[in-house]
């Protein structure tokens, strides 16, 4: 393992995708530590949070990612050299989004070349691992939640649909924190325990058709709000689930992305609401704040992160099968 800023050495550890594939494609490479030009910083990689999207794209469904690839679109870390005076080397650091992992590589490597646009400081006594299970995962749970309206003291009721995601259990214990009434799905018995403890309310067991039944049983007139994690396959489903006139936010893509037939007349009632969230809206500067509001949260015990499994980078073939086959219930997070 290297220093905390830059060895000088010349090579580095990186788990590389070689090409589309099974999680065997992921190989632990020694390559060349990235050369830094301007405008951009070398970052020390302290940690990885692993998202579903890495995982599509390794597969081979993200067509403008060229193979062989660091894959990441998350890391946190040190600051090991830097070209902007505003970040000089030693600032821990985390970086979301912005084609990193895509059009550059990533976060899976002991170290980063950043855009320094990317990058957002933060001063913090949190371990690495629960560090570095937040920047995604938080900014698309408390980004969704500001899209559905839903702000502290917020006496609504909300429905997560894939609630074992990271994003889920995220956006459950902040909706907890604010006095929301929340229920979450979730298509595996053994995961319901991980729902009440991130703060869940109402646990239902997602068995493949409507939850009409299920929700109307906690709610006869249905949710105020619809935070949709499932996405492509269930969001027709969540417009007719939700109360007349309340809102659903299609924030992840576990079902994919396209809606087979979407007929917008036919499908959204009359006065309800479909939205959406992107979190490459709060890359960099405009995450960076909120960033800090989500780690001082943290800190002082407000939200307890939903760590699913730490994992080694040398294990990062074991991570990727971990999550492929739906065992997380929380954020996965590699450690070079």
């Amino acid at each position: 393992m290297h220093d905390d800023l830059y060895s000088g050495g010349t090579t580095m550890r990186a788990a590389v995708c070689v090409q589309a594939g099974g999680p065997e494609v992921l190989r632990i490479r020694e390559v060349p530590v990235p050369a830094v030009r301007a405008g951009w910083s070398l970052v020390r990689v302290k940690g990885a949070g692993l998202n579903r999207s890495e995982l599509r794209t390794r597969q081979g469904h993200s067509p403008n990612v060229r193979f062989p690839r660091v894959l990441g679109i998350e890391c946190v870390g040190v600051v090991a050299v830097s070209t902007d005076p505003a970040l000089p080397a030693g600032t821990t650091v985390a970086a979301v989004m912005g084609e990193m992992g895509r059009e550059f590589d990533g976060g899976y490597a002991e170290y980063a070349l950043l855009p320094n646009a990317l990058l957002m400081p933060v001063t913090t006594t949190l371990p690495w691992d629960v560090l570095a299970a937040l920047p995604e995962t938080y900014l698309t749970a408390q980004g969704a939640l500001d899209a559905l309206g839903i702000a502290p003291g917020d006496r609504g009721r909300l429905l997560i649909r894939g609630g074992t995601s990271s994003v889920g259990m995220a956006a459950a214990s902040i909706a907890a924190g604010y006095g929301v009434e929340t229920a979450a799905t979730t298509r595996r018995q053994d995961k319901t325990d991980a729902l009440t403890a991130a703060g869940v309310d109402h646990a239902i067991l997602d068995t493949g058709g409507s939850l009409t039944d299920d929700v109307h049983a906690i709610w006869p007139d249905g949710p105020d709000h619809v935070l949709d994690l499932v996405g492509a396959s269930t969001a027709a489903d969540s417009l007719r689930l939700v109360r007349r006139g309340g809102t659903v936010c299609v924030a992840g893509s576990l079902s994919g992305w396209l809606i087979p037939d979407f007929e917008p007349i036919a499908m959204i009632p009359s006065g309800t609401r479909l939205t959406a969230f992107h979190s490459d809206d709060l890359k960099g500067g405009a995450g960076a704040t909120l960033l800090r509001r989500i780690v001082q949260q943290v800190e002082a015990g407000l939200y307890r992160p939903n760590l699913d499994r730490v994992f080694g980078l040398d294990d990062i073939v074991a991570a990727h099968r971990h999550m492929e086959n739906d065992q997380a219930a929380g954020k996965v997070v590699v450690l070079p």
